[in-house]
Parts: C-alpha cells; structure tokens; sequence
C-alpha cells in the first residue's frame, strides 16, 4: 500500500479556487510543486503511488499523485518541492483538523475517491451541502 501525505492548501478555499491558482501558474511556464521547508524521510514509499491530499475549509475532499519529491540546497538553506500531477480527483469528504506542515497519511486512514463512494461523480457543493447538514 501506498504511502500518502496530507496537507492544508492554505490561500485556496475552494477546488476552483485551486485550479484557477494552478492555471495562472501554468501560463508561466511554472510546474505544478508544493515547496515546504522538511524533506520527508520516507519519500521513496510516497513516490511509489502515493497522493498529496489536500484539506480546504476543514475537510479532505480532493487528492494529487505525487510524482517526485526533491530536496533543494543545503543546511539552514535547504527546502523540499513535492512535484504533482496536474490531475485533481475528488475524494470523500472526510473532516480534519487544521496542522501546520504535512503529515504522513496512511492508505488504511485516506477517504475514497468521490467516484467510487458515490457511484459516480458528485459536483462539490453537492458533497459539501450534504456534509454541512450531517447527511455524509
């Protein structure tokens, strides 16, 4: 089983939000990375199929491949770039409390994909609405 990794998308408080953040990015030619200041130690068994899932308004609800994970400079200097897929697939709801940085996420603790939960693809302020009233 994959190793996953979990983190706030701080500045974003909507997937739409997100991919418009990420177009603008991409007409400048820049690629789709995560900067933090810590390396993960267990990187190999990330990039081995592993997902960045995203919390936004204090909920899981979407998921990126992660495609590398590089370390850059050295000492006091040096910061991790987490690369992605540019693929963004909708997860389950799943509430979470804020944290600062990343956090390992393990298979066994991450929500489905929104596809296979629901039997199909369900529109996010759906999935929202629904867990607002406690229906999900």
């Amino acid at each position: 089983m994959p190793l996953h990794l979990i983190k706030l998308c701080v500045g974003c408080d909507t997937v739409e939000e997100l991919r418009a953040w990420r177009a603008r990015h991409y007409a400048t030619g820049e690629a789709n990375r995560v900067h933090t200041r810590q390396t993960p130690k267990r990187a190999a068994e990330i990039v081995d199929g592993g997902s960045l899932y995203w919390v936004m308004k204090g909920a899981v609800l979407i998921r990126q491949r992660v495609l590398a994970i590089e370390t850059l400079g050295e000492g006091q200097a040096s910061r991790c770039e987490i690369v992605l897929d540019p693929d963004i697939v909708h997860t389950a709801p799943q509430p979470r409390r804020a944290f600062q940085g990343w956090r390992y996420f393990e298979a066994k603790d991450a929500p489905p994909d929104l596809a296979q939960a629901a039997g199909g693809d369900m529109p996010q302020d759906l999935a929202r609405e629904l867990r607002e009233i406690g229906a999900w």
